[in-house]
């Protein structure tokens, strides 16, 4: 449950099922915040791309980083710990 909570959309699988594990559902909240921020700057970068083409260059290093902090977020949670992100913990934490 752990790895399905950073793994975009399928965060909710957790995040409705898990109800007693508090663990599981910090991970969830946080995970469903960090897919929402990514497709928000998934749209942000694709307007950029229409506008001037710098979208189109940076999307391949924004996915990267994307991809290479949920491995992050992953290889943290399965350690028992959590890694804090500034501005989006504490968002999640009120959701």
């Amino acid at each position: 449950m752990l790895v399905l909570s950073y793994m975009w959309i399928l965060a909710l699988i957790p995040f409705l099922v898990e109800q007693d594990d508090q663990d599981v559902r910090w991970h969830a909240k946080h995970g469903l915040v960090l897919a929402v921020t990514e497709f928000v700057g998934y749209f942000a970068l694709s307007i950029l791309g229409i506008a001037g083409g710098l979208g189109c260059l940076l999307m391949p290093l924004v996915s990267l980083a994307f991809l290479v902090f949920h491995v992050v977020c992953i290889a943290k949670a399965l350690k028992g710990e959590r890694l804090l992100i500034p501005g989006l913990s504490d968002f999640a934490d009120k959701f």
